[in-house]
């Protein structure tokens, strides 16, 4: 049975992570958030099944239970999360797709985080504005910035696996929920829409800021999704406590129930946060709609929190820290600057 557990939170970690780090939670929100979307939107672009997105989201969640946030650029440490499960899974991919994949993300040509490509919640509400225009030349590849990315990439990826202690056993709770539906046969309900509806939870709770998949056992969590769909679509469940047959208490599941109820709306004010954390940083808008450490960066100047070196975000890297600039890769990248006007001014 231990294939079907994972390992928990301690209310020590999840303690030390609010109360320690140097960020404000609000802030450590907004990037978790914006790189668990990110996580989801390369295993989209990537053909990944969302077993192993799943499987990323929880070990990218791990990862920052243990270490600092800025410590690694956030697209980085999400790169190597999904790097690093679909090599363990049968569905490995390449770091040339990956950084394929991540450089279209990271554009301003990206959907991604667009103002566009949020979901109306006002009719009332102006209209959104028009998606970006795709030009190619924003997410183009050149060598040097491949292999900095996979310099980078290997060594965040060594990062998680140290930080983790190897363990990347990561057990999800959707084979679960389609096996209890089964078992409770909901007779007035499509089998299609109830389990529809309960995958979509059990999606959604992975970005959920209480952390769900690192506090609960994939049981209740099946439960609880199988309990929000049921309530949605209007279900006839049994008339007594079920969810304890699959071993889970009143308590739990109601907490559940309420964090996962709750992610939609959490999930829609992250997006107003990350926009304007864009919009007050110096061309935030011409690089993606992602969050980066500098967008971070920019929001903690402007609440007057001090970048020094007493302020580093769990003793390791402090939050105003930069990665080293690889002096070899930036040579390059000049001189293929200096090659695109000659040949501009030439044509």
């Amino acid at each position: 049975m231990s294939h079907m557990v994972n390992p928990l939170a301690t209310p020590e970690q999840l303690y030390q992570r609010r109360s320690f780090s140097a960020l404000p939670t609000e802030l450590q929100d907004a990037i978790f958030f914006s790189t668990q979307c990110l996580t989801q939107a390369a295993g989209l672009l990537l053909q990944l099944p969302q077993s192993v997105t799943a499987q990323a989201n929880v070990l990218l969640a791990r990862y920052w239970l243990v270490e600092p946030m800025m410590s690694h650029e956030f697209s980085d440490i999400s790169a190597a999360s999904v790097y690093l499960i679909a090599k363990l899974s049968p569905y490995p991919r390449s770091p040339r797709d990956l950084a394929l994949v991540y450089s279209y993300l990271l554009s301003p040509s990206s959907t991604f985080f667009h103002p566009s490509s949020a979901p109306a919640s006002d009719d009332s509400q102006p209209p959104p504005p028009p998606p970006p225009t795709n030009i190619p030349n924003d997410y183009y590849l050149p060598e040097h910035v491949y292999n900095s990315f996979h310099t980078r990439l290997l060594r965040c990826e060594s990062r998680i696996l140290y930080a983790l202690s190897f363990d990347t056993h990561v057990s999800l709770p959707h084979p679960l929920a389609i096996t209890y539906l089964q078992a409770l046969d909901f007779l007035n309900t499509s089998k299609s829409t109830i389990s529809k509806r309960t995958l979509a939870y059990l999606n959604t709770a992975l970005l959920s800021p209480q952390m769900l998949y690192l506090t609960s056992q994939p049981n209740a969590l099946a439960v609880a999704a199988i309990y929000n769909a049921a309530k949605d679509v209007g279900a006839k469940m049994p008339e007594c406590e079920w969810w304890e047959v699959f071993d889970v208490d009143r308590e739990e599941l109601g907490f559940l129930v309420v964090g996962m109820r709750s992610v939609d709306g959490w999930g829609r004010k992250m997006r107003e946060d990350v926009e304007r954390m864009k919009a007050g940083t110096e061309g935030g808008s011409k690089r993606g709609g992602m969050i980066t450490r500098r967008d971070i960066e920019g929001e903690l100047r402007r609440r007057g929190i001090s970048l020094g070196n007493g302020n580093n975000d769990g003793g390791n890297t402090g939050v105003g820290s930069e990665e080293p600039v690889d002096m070899e890769a930036e040579m390059a990248r000049r001189m293929d600057e200096k090659m695109a006007e000659i040949e501009g001014s030439a044509s």
